[in-house]
């Protein structure tokens, strides 16, 4: 499996890195793009520096290479996550708009009819926001908002990040254990 990971600048950017070091317990490719204000919040937010994230996946694009392999439909990958995404990134694809490394794989990705998983990190949300996601799961991306579950009792931030991961890996269906499964 092959999987586009891209980070962008939005608060959040710890559920970006760690879904990053979920898929290489996996031992999934991924190849990684973050989004230069994602820099700084990575720094801002996390112990993480940029080049300890960068060093978790396997390939690395920077934001502004529009050759990068990523941006060909040619190249065969399985799905693009974009996580956290922030609306001006939402707004671009929504809108056709891919001036960037990050808005053209996601591009690609639903051209190609490839899964895309957007992880939108906005609250409160206005009516374009709402819209433009409307728009992407229209075209068939999964909208999969930083909204943690509370049914598997969790006890700390690290439960509910895993909650969101653990989300994103059955959609890809990657078996996990992150969160205890609702039951009856």
């Amino acid at each position: 499996m092959k999987i586009v990971v891209c980070i962008t600048g939005a608060s959040g950017v710890i559920y970006g890195i760690r879904l990053l070091e979920e898929l290489k317990k996996e031992r999934i490719e991924t190849h990684l793009v973050i989004s230069t204000i994602a820099k700084d919040i990575i720094e801002y937010e996390t112990e993480y520096t940029v080049d300890n994230v960068k060093s978790i996946a396997n390939f690395n694009y920077e934001e502004k290479d529009l050759n990068a392999i990523i941006n060909s439909g040619s190249f065969k990958f399985d799905a693009t996550i974009i996580i956290p995404t922030s609306m001006k990134t939402l707004s671009a694809i929504s809108n056709g708009y891919a001036d960037n490394s990050i808005t053209r794989v996601a591009d690609v990705t639903l051209k190609e009819r490839r899964t895309l998983i957007i992880v939108p990190r906005e609250t409160p949300l206005r009516t374009i926001h709402l819209e433009n996601m409307l728009t992407i799961s229209k075209e068939g991306g999964i909208i999969l908002p930083a909204m943690p579950g509370f049914y598997h009792k969790p006890q700390n931030i690290d439960e509910q990040i895993n909650f969101i991961l653990g989300k994103i890996l059955d959609i890809l269906n990657i078996d996990n254990n992150l969160f205890n499964k609702w039951k009856q």
